[in-house]
């Protein structure tokens, strides 16, 4: 067994790696960017490299770079990771030809399934069914286009060396086929260093199923079950769960079956996933390979007992598979949330910046081989208090549960993601909590056009709603009244000024643009210690009892005997008086006060925001790519103006109406920061 790996990679999956090497008594090296010199796998490895400048083609996917830092400090194996180069064939050559373990498969077996389009040329020579569609790289937009027509719309152009939702577009139209093309090649030049693109029929109403295989230097290859992956968004799977709602044990076996055969061809070693795309009647067909470690593994992880990242380091270092298909388990029910650093109410932007307050849920500790799993698991690379840099992909923190039933493990992450705290960025949080409330999600109805179904306008806050809104107000009263109550029995209060509690307040529920709600709220039978109290609001009876304090950033308790757990924000910067309450998925910002104070306060006016029409604003912190107007410039409605590079994804920037440009008020290559204006019409 290796005493010593590096990590070729960075963020939670960085942090994962390092966990198991830990357990395994193994010494880790971690590599790093300028970026992320704070990083949490930097401070958890016991060593760590600087690998050069933020830009991932300067840092993580320089291969010479990470040879020599494992060279430098001794490691005899290599893990890594998903995305960056874990699909490099030629970087998996090259740390073995440099005398060490490479933590995945063999660079063969790379390039016959890792590359899409060789992969797909094998499975057809297997007899393997594939889904219809131009297997070779195609050389211009114009003839991206040709083929699409030939195939059919909607077709999917896809980056050869994509993966992560990256280099990938479905087009309906000459049009989109002609943009799409040349989105993809450069997203993947930049992420991936290969600008092949092919295209493909788009299923429509299809499932995206994916079976998990092990394989060893033996010969022996397994599948340790499937992963439903069909709720995406832009092809970026948002939950994923194990087993599927869908497939029946005949579809499973035989899927599982054929992956594993597909893994034989090619003499697979290690973990990789095989990708179906599953029909209504069940008939699947393949997709593709992902020669690494999924995002999703924990999910796998969870319902077999099994530590994947260990069964690689274990196979890596020359052993035996420890089990065989008959020893693979299937208990319970996992799901997996991606938590992601993009504002759902603003069309999923990016979101960079400093966390002020990141406070998972309170998590069990997940092990491997342990009888019982249930529980919560957070797998994370960052820290209260870290930075979320725009130069890597959005995810934050991946939130996992594990129940004995479907429904239980809804219900685990339901509440789970109620006692997420992610400050100073906005996070998809409550998108993921709409998404656990949908009726056909719970019914296990859904495609991968699910997302773009439902919420093809996008995402606003009336798509969440609460089942019950006024226990928000009800909250937001008991928790006032908990610091009113503290407050009077401050000593030292002047005789005749003392604070004075009350049981009647008004919970102002704040509108964005001026349209408050005025809540009458009678509070009383409170029990100071125990934090509890009766709350009267609209005719309905809250009995609230609560244990934590009242600078508690999550409030947990029971309300009328059902346990809950919400968020209670004091102040914003707009206002410092008010009491931001969350939950479900729910946010809503109030004052309490007093019946007079909120009588005075109907009469104030309300300030509008300025009118910022005529501009065109960064809608997130990101990289200004490209400027597409001047001044002086006659542009059209739906016209390109800017591009804005972040987290690794191309945004254009189009005009919401005709207009003459006046000033061009941003340069190109500029870092822009939220709504910074960049483009002034006359």
């Amino acid at each position: 067994m290796f005493t010593k790996i590096l990590i070729a990679n960075r963020g939670e999956i960085a942090c994962r790696v390092i966990a198991t090497a830990k357990k395994m008594g193994i010494a880790t090296v971690a590599v790093y960017s300028e970026a992320d010199k704070e990083a949490r796998h930097v401070q958890l490895a016991d060593e760590a490299v600087l690998l050069g400048p933020a830009p991932s083609r300067e840092s993580y996917l320089v291969a010479d770079k990470i040879i020599e830092a494992a060279k430098q400090t001794g490691a005899q194996a290599i893990h890594p990771g998903y995305g960056f180069l874990s699909e490099n064939e030629a970087f998996a050559k090259r740390v073995e030809e440099e005398g060490m373990a490479f933590i995945g498969p063999k660079h063969f077996s790379i390039a016959a399934m890792g590359d899409k389009i060789a992969s797909k040329k094998l499975a057809n020579a297997a007899k393997v069914n594939t889904i219809p569609g131009w297997n070779d790289a195609i050389e211009s937009a114009e003839r991206a286009v040709e083929i699409a027509k030939d195939i059919g719309y909607p077709v999917m152009i896809k980056a050869s060396a994509g993966g992560g939702g990256k280099g990938l577009r479905v087009a309906f139209n000459d049009k989109e086929a002609f943009e799409g093309f040349t989105a993809c090649q450069n997203e993947a030049r930049n992420s991936f260093g290969d600008d092949r693109i092919f295209i493909e029929k788009f299923v429509q109403e299809p499932r995206h199923i994916e079976i998990q295989v092990l394989g060893d230097a033996h010969g022996n290859v397994i599948y340790l079950n499937e992963r439903e992956c069909s709720i995406q968004r832009r092809h970026q799977k948002v939950i994923e769960e194990a087993p599927s709602p869908f497939i029946s044990d005949a579809t499973r076996k035989a899927m599982g079956e054929q992956a594993v055969a597909l893994a034989k061809a090619v003499n697979y070693q290690s973990a990789g996933t095989v990708e179906f795309v599953v029909g209504k009647d069940q008939d699947f067909y393949f997709l593709e390979m992902n020669t690494r470690l999924q995002v999703e593994h924990p999910v796998t992880e969870c319902i077999t007992g099994l530590d994947l990242v260990e069964l690689m380091i274990r196979v890596a270092a020359g052993e035996k598979l420890p089990l065989a298909q008959a020893d693979v388990k299937r208990e319970g029910w996992a799901i997996e949330c991606r938590i992601n650093a993009e504002d759902p109410f603003r069309n999923f932007l990016p979101s960079t910046g400093r966390l002020v307050r990141f406070a998972p849920p309170a998590q069990s500790m997940w092990q491997a081989n342990t009888a019982d799993l249930l529980g919560v698991r957070v797998d994370t690379g960052v820290q209260d208090g870290g930075e979320i840099p725009m130069f890597y992909d959005s995810m934050i923190a991946k939130l996992i549960v594990h129940g004995k039933d479907r429904e239980e493990a809804i219900a685990k992450m339901r509440e789970a993601l109620n006692g997420f705290v992610i400050r100073g960025i906005s996070s998809n949080i409550p998108f993921q909590a709409a998404l656990l409330a949908h009726p056909k999600f719970v019914a296990g109805d859904f495609n991968t056009g699910f997302i773009a179904e439902h919420y093809g306008h996008g995402f606003r806050a009336e798509d969440v709603p609460h089942d019950d809104a006024d226990f928000l107000v009800a909250l937001a009263a008991f928790v006032r009244r908990k610091s009113r109550e503290r407050a009077a029995g401050l000593s030292g209060q002047l005789p005749g000024y003392g604070v004075k509690v009350g049981h009647d307040f008004r919970v102002i529920v704040l509108g964005s643009t001026g349209e408050h709600r005025y809540k009458p709220v009678h509070v009383d039978e409170v029990v100071g210690q125990l934090g509890s109290a009766v709350v009267t609001v609209a005719g309905k009876r809250y009995a609230i009892s609560s244990p934590s304090r009242l600078n508690d950033i999550c409030i947990t308790g029971e309300c009328n005997g059902q346990p809950f757990t919400a968020q209670i924000e004091r102040g914003t910067p707009q206002n410092p008086l008010a009491l931001v309450v969350q939950h479900n998925g729910t946010r809503i910002e109030t004052m309490v006060v007093s019946p007079r104070m909120a009588e005075l306060h109907a009469l104030m006016p309300f300030k509008a925001p300025a009118d910022m029409s005529k501009y065109v604003l960064s809608p997130m912190p990101g990289l200004l790519v490209d400027v597409a107007v001047q001044p002086g410039q006659k542009v059209q409605a739906g016209e390109r103006v800017a591009v804005i590079e972040a987290m690794k994804m191309e945004n254009v920037l189009f005009a919401a109406a005709d207009g003459v440009v006046g000033k061009v008020l941003a340069a190109k290559g500029e870092s822009l920061v939220v709504d910074q204006p960049i483009v002034e019409f006359e």
